[in-house]
């Protein structure tokens, strides 16, 4: 006796589908050579740049902090240096936050960092 994977294979099918909603052309319409390997590649994509979203981040609070330290006339290495020296446990998000919308708090934080 045969077995029928006709209910199985529908499903399995359906699944890398509705994955691949969105996409364009083949990618999402033609199971074995575009839209199972679409997904595949869309989801190696997705688990990279969520990583690669946070190195993003922190590169951009760094020019941030830079920027608001060189008006200060501070680089961004020796205020991180002196930073830990003052034991001031800020993460750099915090910093750059705080260098844009409270300006007087980052002052303060410079001038205790320059102390």
């Amino acid at each position: 006796m045969r077995v029928k994977r006709g209910n199985v294979a529908r499903q399995k099918k359906k699944k890398v589908f509705k994955r691949t909603k969105g996409f364009r052309g083949a990618g999402k319409k033609l199971f074995k050579a575009s839209a199972h390997v679409r997904a595949i590649k869309a989801g190696v994509k997705a688990y990279r740049d969520r990583r690669k979203k946070k190195a993003d981040f922190r590169a951009l609070w760094i020019q941030r902090l830079s920027a608001a330290l060189a008006a200060q006339g501070l680089s961004y290495s020796k205020f991180i240096g002196a930073l830990k020296k003052a034991n001031i446990k800020l993460d750099r998000k915090i910093l750059s936050d705080l260098a844009i919308s409270d300006n007087a708090v980052f002052q303060q934080i410079t001038a205790k960092v320059k102390a």
